[in-house]
């Protein structure tokens, strides 16, 4: 079997191990978050706007504190995440903070064979479509979780950023995806100098790929906008040039770094394929 095949084997195996690390590192900023700071941006509150008592499912949730997030907001909130040790951290973290998310341990694309709900919103954020290997199955499951006419808030880095080689200095993978990037990783984002090591599969979704997945699958675009910066210092050689607003230093404000979307389900039922 190619490490393609095995590819939730193995990155389920890296965000197994990342999660301690995460979960006490200065990137996540848990004791703000403990203290009653919302983990989410501006960038996905302005498409959310008023959740006060919409069910939500967040898709790839690592340890929840979005989720969390999303309910204190008032909404009711699913969230899955296929990583063991990422969701009995978030049920930990849901009792800690007195809330009522329900954590579903499950890969993406199986959670249609073990959730039958319908919600007026879908949520997924920041590195995630990354993980999966087809991103019109990925629009599918979205298209099905969600009720007629409910809405789908999705906010990700951007595909030119996944261009660039570690440092940032120089384009190394095609724009266009080809084949996945099969890469041995060290530390990791939220703490370089963590001491895990560990495989990792992606593939590099162009925004033709993403907007036509979801056309494709039912949804109509209602809103698409690129952004200059990152709300979030991940990549190599950043200056936080606004709070919480990133650039590469090098790059200043000429690359995108984030792109966002928000669609409608305008299929009377969805199908999965």
């Amino acid at each position: 079997m190619t490490d393609e095949n095995q590819y939730l084997e193995i990155n389920k195996k890296l965000w197994n191990n990342r999660v301690n690390h995460h979960v006490a590192s200065d990137f996540y900023k848990m004791d703000d978050f403990l203290n009653g700071n919302t983990s989410l941006n501006s960038i996905e509150l302005d498409l959310l706007g008023n959740i006060k008592g919409k069910s939500v499912l967040h898709l790839q949730c690592h340890f929840g504190q979005d989720s969390i997030s999303l309910s204190k907001m008032g909404a009711q909130v699913t969230a899955i995440d296929f990583s063991e040790k990422a969701i009995e951290t978030a049920n930990n973290l849901n009792i800690k903070m007195n809330t009522d998310v329900v954590f579903i341990n499950c890969d993406l694309y199986s959670l249609p064979k073990i959730l039958n709900l319908k919600f007026d919103i879908v949520f997924t954020s920041y590195g995630t479509i990354g993980w999966l290997p087809n991103i019109d199955k990925w629009a599918n499951v979205v298209a099905h979780f969600l009720k007629p006419l409910g809405k789908f808030v999705f906010v990700e880095f951007h595909p030119v950023i996944w261009m660039y080689d570690d440092n940032l200095e120089k384009v190394t993978y095609k724009y266009f995806r080809d084949k996945p990037i099969i890469e041995e990783t060290i530390g990791t984002y939220a703490n370089v100098n963590a001491p895990i090591a560990d495989k990792s599969i992606t593939w590099n979704y162009s925004l033709s790929e993403v907007i036509n997945a979801l056309i494709n699958n039912g949804l109509t675009i209602n809103h698409f906008n690129e952004f200059d910066y990152s709300p979030y210092n991940c990549f190599s050689n950043c200056i936080e040039f606004e709070p919480r607003k990133y650039r590469i230093k090098h790059f200043e404000d000429k690359i995108p770094m984030v792109y966002s979307i928000l669609a409608t389900n305008t299929n009377s039922f969805s199908v999965m394929v």
